[in-house]
């Protein structure tokens, strides 16, 4: 699954502060410019502050606390996009495959084996039978066979991952042990099929899979590492090992993730030994941390893209449009123009601090195989002058006062939206101002602690995007299909932006049935190259992914990728199965691969974020999915 982060948050924030914060003191420079430090600037870490003791409950339980930001769309693995709530599904429920933490090769999951017919329309996948529900009943290909029908047969079923299983033509479970998969076509995705298993014998009791949330009897029976205890809306989701758990139990005694709506709260709560990782940290809560003691800075390449996208007219499959984006968007020239206006390399320096690198194609540089930057005269170029002429040229004329004015004589005047919670964009709102108000254009930034419902609705102009991208990238590619659109203005669709354009789709369906990677790879640059070429998205960072933890409370944690990688909202459950309490006499957690650990004795543990439960799930913000 990927995340979506309306840019990179989660989607619907609301946090709780924390409860004794330490003086942290926010800097802001004056003027326009000053955009860069809105970001945020902690200075100094209170050296009073009492010494942090190991996270444990009053019953002597070794906790593993993570803050988080995002707030939960649904504990519904049908209906969950955002990032915080895929990893909690991640840690919770088995996938038929899964990601190795040292180069995210394909490894074994619920299935320890699999393999095509020579047409590859039938695939056969072999059911471990190692691995019960948390009930105590064991799990099997029926499981598989029932998750996957029932999302092809009940839409409702299909809102979040939909797109794996659009191609199935039969589904069955000959045996306890095997699970075979027709295909009406060839699929390229078929040992990556990022679709939690659920239990059917607790699921095929649900009757709406459109309000069901999932939020409401605990322990939530799952077969992964983690078992779901207990959950309270925008403050806590609580988790247990998994005893029986196949490749071995978690070794601290129960996992936390503790809702913060504000950053420098959940710093605070990091420098105290309240929480013992947090992520998302600005560029000055990370350099202020790195002088701290017992406290580990993470830095490393990320997986997600930092996005401007423009509303292209909303609508859904039945043709009908809503929403009230404006109409001067939907001509190539005016988008054209705001970009040339979008002064990259002062984002990067200014609002990321280096703490990114300049986006260019729609998958980040981690992803090799899939990354795309455009040619030399296809570019798009930082050229304010140029972006004037290009306005001039389609008859975008200035008034009297400066302003440009449309077709319709009124002047240009936008709304982006912008999350509350996220201090980029706040930062880079500022610096759009700036730049598009030279050109005689204006900006509303609207900072709202819910983006998802405007979104939904199609009621914005711009916005702040950005999704968590997988080792295959189709998932993320498919939500700019046309199949993707809400059935009706009233549903909620899989489609991030209602983009809808034959030969992008056309495009899809042939990276879908291509199983040559070479050949693959050069379809999804493809497709990568229309969307810029189109310019509804326009990607102007890869942030880094900035977290920190306790070492004095986390002795080792698996890093993913091997070299240089994350430990948030990872393809899989390996930084929070691993994690070893820093009073623990052991190694740190195995896997296929040996993984990482950072640092001496040190650790973390990553989160996405919590945050309200709606009966419809709402769409995903830039740590949203995953």
């Amino acid at each position: 699954m990927v995340e979506r982060v309306f840019p990179r948050t989660p989607r619907r924030p609301a946090w709780q502060p924390a409860r004794q914060r330490p003086r942290l003191r926010l800097l802001l420079a004056s003027g326009a410019a000053s955009a860069a430090l809105v970001a945020g600037t902690v200075i100094p870490l209170n050296p009073l502050l009492p010494a942090p003791q190991q996270a444990q409950a009053a019953d002597g339980k070794k906790v593993l606390t993570v803050a988080v930001s995002q707030s939960v769309d649904s504990l519904s693995p049908f209906l969950a996009q955002k990032l915080v709530s895929t990893s909690i599904h991640r840690l919770t429920y088995e996938y038929l495959t899964n990601y190795d933490p040292k180069d995210a090769h394909t490894v074994p999951g619920f299935a320890t084996a699999w393999e095509s017919s020579a047409d590859k329309l039938t695939w056969t996948f072999t059911i471990r039978k190692d691995s019960k529900w948390s009930d105590g009943v064991q799990a099997t290909a029926e499981d598989a066979a029932w998750t996957f029908n029932k999302m092809m047969t009940d839409e409702n079923a299909a809102t979040a991952n939909g797109s794996f299983t659009s191609n199935f033509k039969k589904v069955t479970a000959p045996d306890p042990e095997t699970l075979v998969v027709e295909l009406n076509k060839p699929q390229a995705t078929m040992t990556a099929l990022d679709v939690p298993i659920v239990p059917k014998h607790i699921w095929e009791k649900v009757g709406d899979f459109s309000k069901f949330n999932n939020d409401k009897q605990f322990p939530i029976v799952g077969n992964g590492p983690f078992i779901i205890t207990d959950f309270k809306v925008d403050q806590y989701i609580k988790l247990k090992p998994n005893k029986d758990f196949w490749r071995g139990a978690p070794k601290f005694d129960e996992l936390v993730l503790k809702y913060y709506k504000d950053g420098d709260a959940a710093v605070a709560a990091l420098q105290k030994g309240e929480v013992s990782f947090t992520s998302g940290l600005t560029p000055a809560q990370a350099a202020a941390l790195k002088s701290a003691g017992n406290i580990k800075v993470n830095d490393a390449p990320g997986r997600r893209f930092y996005a401007l996208a423009t509303n292209p007219g909303a609508r859904s499959k039945d043709g009908k449009k809503f929403g009230n984006g404006h109409a001067a968007l939907l001509d190539p020239a005016v988008r054209k123009a705001l970009f040339q206006a979008v002064d990259r390399k002062t984002v990067i320096d200014k609002v990321f601090q280096g703490h990114a690198v300049e986006g260019k194609g729609y998958i980040p540089p981690r992803f090799s195989a899939y990354f795309w930057e455009p040619s030399a005269d296809q570019t798009i170029a930082y050229d304010p002058a140029e972006a004037a002429r290009t306005l001039d040229t389609a008859g975008y004329e200035k008034n009297a006062a400066g302003k440009r004015v449309g077709k319709d004589g009124k002047p240009l005047d936008f709304r982006i939206l912008c999350h509350a919670t996220d201090p980029n964009d706040k930062a880079i709102g500022k610096y759009l101002q700036e730049w598009w108000g030279q050109l005689g254009i204006g900006l509303k930034v609207d900072c709202l602690d819910n983006v998802s419902d405007p979104w939904l609705a199609g009621d914005y102009d711009l916005a702040f995007d950005g999704w968590s991208v997988n080792p295959d990238p189709d998932y993320v590619l498919s939500i700019h299909t046309c199949g993707a659109l809400p059935a009706t203005p009233k549903d909620s669709g899989a489609t991030d932006n209602f983009i809808c354009h034959k030969r992008y789709d056309d495009l899809y369906a042939q990276q879908s049935a291509e199983y040559d990677p070479a050949k693959r790879a050069e379809l999804v640059k493809q497709m990568e190259s229309r969307l810029y070429d189109t310019g509804y998205m326009n990607v102007m960072a890869y942030p880094n992914a900035v977290e920190a933890y306790r070492t004095d409370q986390i002795k080792s944690i698996t890093t993913m990728p091997e070299a240089a990688g994350n430990l948030w909202g990872q393809d899989g459950y390996w930084s929070w199965w691993s994690a070893v309490p820093a009073d623990d006499g052991g190694g740190s957690g195995s896997s296929s691969s040996t993984g990482v650990v950072i640092g001496i004795g040190a650790a973390v543990v990553v989160v996405a974020a919590l945050g309200l439960f709606v009966a419809m799930r709402r769409r995903s913000t830039a740590e949203d999915r995953e």
